[in-house]
């Protein structure tokens, strides 16, 4: 439900989860958090609701949703599982992995949520708040990220409403994000093959123990969000690798290189990632008309954190 009435700010408590369930029920538009960004949730068999969604973010209707459940007794309702999915589920769910797997005949999912495609995003979140969230309704949950599309993804309330406000009915504030980054998607093929999405807190690496190497992913349609060249853009030009900045740079640091606003001044992957979004929203409210980036090692949790700056900086 989009608007210009200013939106409600609630409770991460049972109040706000039960008034959030009520607004959801209505087809209404709620941000939530989760352990990796805000999402925008709405009910994910709604065409309604997924339209508002498209919406509220000016999203381009060929980027489909990701879809959130609170059981794996849904998600199979929504997908065809085979063991590798289920393996998957059981070593990364709840958590920051999201499957792309073939959509099952009938699913109860709006069209515009799968923006028409063969396959269906999903994904079980570990966040106790959309947990809750999810348990109260009692049905999944199309969740993108909550903010307008292509900016900086949000990991706080605030982050939410400076964009939201006044396009959503509520957002539940829960607090800062844990992870900070979105999650890993990982597309599971009818030939056994898979491939990697989205890189994100689940590392490819942790991945191809259970499942062995991916396969390139070539095609360039969008079968999965965050695969858009642009995106995560602070609205100002991103310069990387920086060791240093120059006249006019906000210079977001790593390690040894300090910055305005420094992601992890001990070199830590897992808090650069959760302090990510926070620096990029930080150095694009500044008066800064230019934004420099210090190197990021590409390990681990690191490659997901390149992946997003060379989005940002595209």
């Amino acid at each position: 439900m989009t608007g210009k009435n200013a939106t409600e700010r609630l409770s991460a408590d049972a109040q706000g989860i039960a008034r959030v369930a009520a607004i959801l029920a209505q087809d209404g538009l709620v941000a939530v958090p989760t352990e990796t960004v805000y999402g925008l949730a709405a009910l994910a068999d709604s065409a309604e609701a997924g339209a508002e969604i498209y919406r509220a973010k000016g999203r381009p209707d060929f980027n489909p949703l990701i879809v959130h459940v609170a059981e794996l007794e849904q998600a199979e309702a929504l997908a065809q599982f085979d063991d590798r999915a289920r393996k998957l589920a059981v070593h990364f769910w709840p958590g920051p992995l999201t499957l792309v797997l073939p959509l099952r005949q009938g699913a109860a999912v709006a069209p515009a949520v799968t923006a028409g495609l063969p396959t269906i995003a999903l994904r079980m979140p570990a966040h106790p708040v959309m947990r809750s969230v999810l348990r109260e309704l009692g049905k999944p949950l199309a969740a993108p990220s909550a903010n307008r599309s292509g900016a900086v993804s949000p990991t706080t309330a605030d982050h939410v409403l400076a964009t939201l406000d006044g396009r959503i009915a509520a957002v539940l504030d829960g607090g800062e994000c844990a992870a900070g980054l979105e999650s890993t998607i990982a597309a599971l093929r009818p030939d056994g093959s898979w491939q990697l999405l989205r890189h994100g807190p689940v590392t490819e690496a942790q991945l191809s123990e259970i499942l062995g190497e991916p396969a390139a992913v070539k095609t360039q349609s969008v079968e999965a969000p965050g695969q858009l060249a642009q995106h995560y853009s602070p609205g100002k030009p991103v310069r990387l690798d920086a060791v240093a900045a120059v006249e006019g740079e906000f210079l977001i640091g790593f390690g040894e290189v300090a910055g305005h606003c420094t992601l992890s001044a001990s070199g830590d992957l897992a808090e650069a990632a959760a302090r990510l979004y926070a620096c990029l929203h930080e150095a694009g409210a500044s008066r800064a008309p230019r934004i420099a980036v210090a190197p990021v090692p590409d390990d681990g949790i690191g490659a997901a954190i390149n992946d997003r700056l060379r989005r940002a900086a595209a």
